[in-house]
């Protein structure tokens, strides 16, 4: 048997590198490098998961890894990382790899190596964050502003940006449905790491409710309020570039919490193209007068739909509501609230929706999800202005 081509030597700064282990060990904690938790988002070595790593001289690996809990949903993802990234490394014969689960001392290690020790805040709100918060609203039911939430969310993840997805319709939330997620969200000492579906991360009430979808949300005003805030600074978002927040209906409390709690984001406004919907999409875009925030844009959702037999537009909706929305908008709010797309009525945003497979995915050529896709660049487009945020200056003393 040939020998195992030399490794680079093991880092002097790696806390776990053994300054006597072998090559091929060192190669193989390389290797282990290049792992990521799939909840985490982090490299398994950073975040104190790699137990050991043995070598032997036939070049069997044996690695043990630490769960962050014992009964981790994404074990079996773990493992199969593990063993591709080590039976990738030139000389490893085979992999074994071995379970174990972290004890209360290294999960509130973990836990402070992710969002520092102490009292949690908002990370969104920090100086110099640059994720974009954007609220997706409407003034009624109905217009299918999860749907577009939703299916921009997956959308903006498939351009390889991170993707963080709010479900703030405490009493309402379809989320986990329309995105395809079915399992409760890892607590580790207190953190809360989000499933996701499709490259978005997805945090919603649904999914801490011991009864399912049938179980009601009876909460008052400042339940939800907590509920919200408890996403925001429980829930290891990551470095996200977008967080989108699916707002419920109307100007009451959760429309306010936001606000509050969330002075940067900006709201996007869905409206259909009647001009009874449109009417009262107007006032959750004038929200904005009292919570201070920016409307980026309005979106007409099912805008027309084809004729199954000639293809020609239909407006069985009618017409007009969203350019409507941004012309009352802009004049209220004395800004460009510009309209910046128009979605097609489509079948298939309703079928994507119950079956847990975005219309952006199942069908990109569709001219909704073109639609979405369009609005996915003017968003993108827009980028994030400098107001709030901390440029690092200090003012120069006068003489």
């Amino acid at each position: 048997m040939s020998n195992p081509p030399a490794s680079p030597p093991a880092d002097p700064d790696d806390p776990l590198a053994d300054p006597a282990e072998t090559p091929l060990a060192a190669a193989v904690r390389t290797a282990l490098g290049s792992v990521l938790d799939p909840e985490i988002r982090r490299p398994i070595t950073e975040l104190g998961m790699v137990k050991s790593v043995a070598v032997d001289s036939n070049g069997q690996v044996s690695v043990a890894v630490f769960l962050t809990v014992s009964a981790c949903p994404m074990r079996d993802t773990i493992t199969d990382r593990v063993t591709a990234a080590v039976n990738a490394v030139p000389g490893v014969a085979g992999v074994t790899v071995e379970l174990d689960v972290m004890d209360d001392e290294q999960r509130l290690r973990l836990r402070e190596l992710l969002q520092g020790p102490g009292q949690r805040d908002i990370v969104f709100n920090r100086p110099g964050s640059t994720t974009r918060v954007i609220a997706v609203a409407s003034g009624k039911g109905g217009v299918g502003k999860s749907s577009v939430t939703v299916n921009l969310a997956v959308a903006l993840a498939a351009r390889g940006r991170s993707v963080g997805l709010l479900d703030a319709d405490i009493y309402g939330h379809s989320i986990p449905r329309l995105i395809g997620i079915d399992r409760m969200p890892t607590r580790v000492e207190g953190m809360i790491l989000p499933p996701s579906a499709h490259g978005v991360q997805v945090i919603s009430m649904l999914l801490f409710k011991p009864g399912g979808v049938p179980q009601a949300v009876a909460y008052r005003g400042p339940m939800t309020h907590s509920a919200l805030k408890q996403f925001l600074t429980d829930v290891y978002w990551g470095d996200l570039d977008y967080l989108l927040l699916d707002l419920p209906p109307g100007t009451g409390d959760m429309a306010m919490s936001v606000g509050q709690l969330l002075p940067q984001s900006e709201l996007l406004i869905v409206t259909t193209p009647q001009a009874a919907a449109a009417e009262v999409s107007v006032r959750a875009g004038m929200m904005a007068i009292h919570t201070k925030q920016r409307v980026l844009g309005v979106v007409e959702n099912m805008s027309n739909f084809g004729c199954p037999h000639c293809g020609e537009p239909i407006d069985i909706f009618g017409a007009g509501g969203g350019t409507l929305v941004a012309e009352l908008l802009t004049r209220e709010l004395q800004t460009n609230v510009p309209l910046l797309a128009r979605i097609p009525f489509d079948v298939g945003m309703r079928e994507g929706g119950d079956n847990g497979q975005p219309m952006v995915l199942a069908e990109p050529e569709s001219a909704a999800a073109a639609g979405i896709f369009g609005l996915a660049d003017h968003i993108e487009g827009q980028g994030r202005g400098l107001a709030g945020l901390s440029l690092g200056l200090t003012p120069a003393s006068r003489f």
